[in-house]
C-alpha cells in the first residue's frame, strides 16, 4: 500500500527512473532536496506585455506567441530588469502518475532577494499547482522587483514538491505533534486556520538590527554566485531603539525574522501560508517550503528561525513586535527521506537568526 503524503528524494529520483520525471541534460548532483526538486532555467527568455494564466483550453506557447515582446538568450547568461515579466522555459517536464500531483514554490534564496516566481503549466488554471496526471512542460514566470539579476541555462529559481492523496495535518493533529516535537518554540502556540502562528521579532539582536530594508537603483545580481556581493551596496540595515515596532513603506522590501524557532521533524514538511489581507495589507515569505529537518537536530528540536520577506501594499503599515505575520502549515512525507535538510546537506540557512540570502559576504 502507498502511502499518501509528500514525496521524500527517493521517490523523486524514482520519478525519474520511470519516465514521470524527464530533464533535457543530466540532473546536477543537489538538484533532489529532502522533500522537493530544484527546477532549472532552460536556454530562452520571454518578456511579455504582462502575466497571464493560458486557461484550460490553451498552451504556454500559443499565449505567448500573442503576448511576448521580445526572445533573449540565456546562453551567455542574461540580466533580467525589474519591473518587467518574462516567462521561461524550464529544463525539466513532467508526465505524473495519476494519483501524484505538484505545487511549486520560490526557494529561499529567491525570495531574499524579492524575486517574484511562479510556474505555469498548459491548460492550467492557477499558478504553482500541477494537476495529478498532468503531462507536459514547465515554465516559469521571473519577475524581478528589486534587484535586476543575471540568470542563465541552469540557473535555479524554484523548486517543485510531488503529494499522494491529502497528508496536511488537523488542527489537533498538528497540536499533538508539537506536544511531542515542538514546532515552535512558545509556551503557548497559536494553532488555527490550519496552521501554527509564527509572529515577527522586532526586539533586536547584536546592536539592536532587526531587519534589512532593500537599496533602490543598485547594481545587479548573479543568482548563480555566493558570498560575492557587499551586503551595503544593496542593503539598508534597520536597528530599533525600544518603540519594538516598525513602519512598513508601501512596496519596500524588508528582511525580517520570526520571534520563535522553527522545527520540521524529519517525517514531515512545512510550508509558510500568505498572510490573511484582512489582518493586515502586507505580504510574508513566498518563498514558503520548509523542508524535513529545518531546525532539527539528533537531540530533538533546536529549531531555526524563519526568515521573513515583507512587503506592504498601498498603504504604511505598522509592525508591532510579536505580532503574528503568518502560519506553518505542516504535511506528512509518504516516507522519510534519505536525506535531511542541514545535517545531510550543504544548506545555507540552517540554524540561522536573521539572515539574507547567499549572495552576500
Amino acid at each position: 500500500m502507498v502511502n499518501p503524503g509528500i514525496l521524500p528524494d527517493s521517490d523523486i529520483a524514482e520519478l525519474f527512473n520511470q519516465g514521470a520525471l524527464a530533464s533535457e541534460r543530466p540532473l546536477d548532483e543537489d538538484q533532489i532536496q529532502p522533500a522537493s526538486l530544484d527546477l532549472r532555467l532552460g536556454r530562452v527568455a520571454y518578456r511579455v506585455r504582462a502575466s497571464f494564466l493560458p486557461g484550460p483550453k490553451c498552451r504556454v506557447l500559443d499565449k505567448l506567441e500573442r503576448l511576448k515582446l521580445h526572445e533573449i538568450s540565456l546562453d551567455a547568461g542574461a540580466v533580467l530588469e525589474t519591473g518587467c515579466v518574462y516567462i521561461v522555459p524550464l529544463m525539466e517536464t513532467l508526465r505524473l502518475p495519476q494519483d501524484v500531483s505538484a505545487s511549486a514554490n520560490p526557494k529561499s534564496s529567491t525570495g531574499r532577494l524579492d524575486i517574484f516566481t511562479r510556474v505555469i503549466t498548459d491548460h492550467g488554471q492557477e499558478f504553482d499547482k500541477i494537476p495529478a496526471g498532468y503531462t507536459g512542460p514547465l515554465y516559469l514566470e521571473v519577475s524581478p522587483r528589486t534587484f535586476p539579476i543575471v540568470v542563465r541555462p541552469g540557473s535555479r529559481l524554484s523548486q517543485i514538491r510531488f503529494r499522494r492523496g491529502n497528508a496536511v495535518l488537523s488542527e489537533e493533529e498538528l497540536a499533538q505533534l508539537h506536544e511531542r516535537e515542538t514546532l515552535v518554540a512558545s509556551e503557548q502556540p497559536n494553532i488555527s486556520g490550519g496552521g501554527i502562528a509564527l509572529s515577527i521579532d522586532l526586539n533586536g539582536g547584536e546592536g539592536g538590527l532587526v531587519g534589512y530594508r532593500a537599496k533602490h537603483h543598485s547594481g545587479v545580481i548573479d543568482v548563480d554566485r555566493k558570498a560575492a556581493y557587499d551586503v551595503r551596496d544593496f542593503w539598508e540595515p534597520i536597528y530599533d531603539y525600544g518603540k519594538r515596532e516598525l513602519v512598513l513603506d508601501p512596496d519596500e522590501f524588508y528582511i525580517l525574522v520570526s520571534r520563535e524557532a522553527v522545527h520540521v521533524p524529519p517525517n514531515h514538511a512545512a510550508e509558510m501560508t500568505p498572510f490573511d489581507p484582512l489582518v493586515g495589507e502586507f505580504r510574508v515569505h513566498y518563498a514558503g517550503f520548509f523542508d524535513p529537518g529545518f531546525g532539527h537536530s539528533a537531540a530533538g528540536g533546536s529549531g531555526s528561525r524563519a526568515v521573513l520577506e515583507v512587503r506592504s501594499h498601498e498603504v504604511p503599515f505598522i509592525l508591532e513586535h510579536g505580532q503574528i505575520v503568518g502560519r506553518l502549515v505542516y504535511e506528512r512525507m509518504s516516507r522519510a527521506p534519505q536525506k535531511l535538510y542541514g545535517s545531510s546537506l550543504k544548506s545555507n540557512y540552517q540554524g540561522q537568526a536573521l539572515k539574507l540570502s547567499k549572495h552576500f559576504r
